[in-house]
């Protein structure tokens, strides 16, 4: 959408033929006398509005729709060969369609693609020429971007993660839209559990978990959280308590691959409390529930069914299998975070059977 940081004559002459009206028409849609006008248009550049009525503009060319916009920019480009500062009419929808093609990218672990999108955006405008829907695209494309951050889990990521969250929670703040606010808290909160700070993620989820400003689905996802977090912090039983409340909210709002991860996270906990019927058992309802689609879903089904195995020293070469073939799909897909958590589970079955020497 055009906006206008300064009219002058000339600019409120291309707003009146963007609107298809005459001298006259134009007067009375803004509520002023036809000789103002006709002074604008002898003028041009060499008169300025007065304050009260650069607002009238304003809001004039804000309450016009998509066409006008268009014609409005076509003209100022073919008068003075500048265009107004900030995104055209046309650039804001590409730019939404664009983010909504980066979500599926991101879904499908197609970084590069997902990457090249959100630089094509974020590298575009200067935030203090946008406007309201142009900062709110912004500061999307800022979430997505610590949303590619983190998938990608490097160290470094994690870091660049954070930062991008945190000025996208500080753009939507400004905006006043406290639901991305929230969601942007929860976030912040997952890069602090794959930091290793466990017990403040913890806590995080567990405010969240009752955030009204969050939907039902998000609120279970953090109550889910809570108990991923205490797992891994050896707190098993409660953990499982937490998971399971999270997983009948999953159930009853009809999410089927929240269900399924949550039946994963759970077995995952059982094996931590050392309750292996339990552990397989949620396994296998984790799997049949569906195939996983993308390769993260893949290595995380894969990476759970291995670690429980391992687990009974009658199925731990096969469980070293299946780590095996995770760390090459989270290696080929640059899932950085996975492949250390591979990695660490596989040390820790080398130190587990390590042989002993009288």
């Amino acid at each position: 959408m055009a906006t206008v940081h300064h009219w002058t004559g000339l600019e409120a002459r291309a707003l009146r033929h963007a609107l298809r009206m005459s001298v006259r028409a134009f007067a009375q849609h803004l509520g002023l006398a036809v000789a103002t006008i006709s002074k604008w248009e002898s003028k041009l550049a060499a008169t300025e509005p007065r304050p009260d009525t650069q607002a009238i503009l304003d809001t004039a060319l804000g309450k016009a729709d998509a066409s006008v916009h268009l014609r409005f920019e076509a003209i100022l480009s073919e008068t003075t060969g500048t265009m107004p500062a900030g995104p055209r009419a046309w650039e804001y929808e590409t730019w939404a369609d664009d983010l909504d093609r980066v979500v599926v990218a991101l879904s499908r672990q197609n970084f590069t693609f997902a990457d090249s999108l959100l630089d094509r955006w974020l590298g575009r405008f200067n935030p203090t020429e946008l406007d309201e829907k142009g900062l709110y695209l912004f500061a999307r494309s800022t979430a997505l971007l610590g949303d590619l951050q983190r998938y990608r889990g490097t160290l470094g990521g994690l870091l660049s993660a954070q930062h991008s969250y945190t000025d996208a929670r500080a753009v939507f703040t400004e905006l006043g839209i406290p639901r991305r606010v929230a969601q942007l808290d929860l976030a912040l909160a997952v890069v602090m559990e794959m930091s290793g700070k466990l017990e403040i993620a913890a806590r995080t989820y567990e405010a969240l978990a009752v955030d009204d400003r969050l939907s039902r689905r998000d609120r279970a996802r953090a109550r889910l959280w809570v108990g991923t977090a205490l797992s891994k912090d050896g707190r098993h039983d409660y953990a499982t308590r937490a998971m399971r409340a999270a997983t009948r909210e999953f159930e009853e709002l009809a999410e089927p691959d929240d269900w399924s991860m949550a039946h994963q996270k759970l077995a995952l906990a059982r094996r931590g409390a050392g309750d292996l019927t339990a552990a397989f058992r949620l396994l296998d309802i984790a799997r049949t529930a569906g195939a996983p689609e993308s390769p993260m879903q893949r290595v995380q089904l894969t990476t759970a069914q291995a670690h429980i195995l391992r687990t009974d020293p009658a199925t731990r070469d096969d469980g070293l299998r299946l780590l095996d073939d995770a760390a090459q799909v989270a290696a080929r897909s640059g899932l950085g975070h996975q492949l250390r958590s591979i990695e660490a589970i596989k040390k820790t079955c080398e130190g587990a059977f390590k042989p002993r020497h009288q």
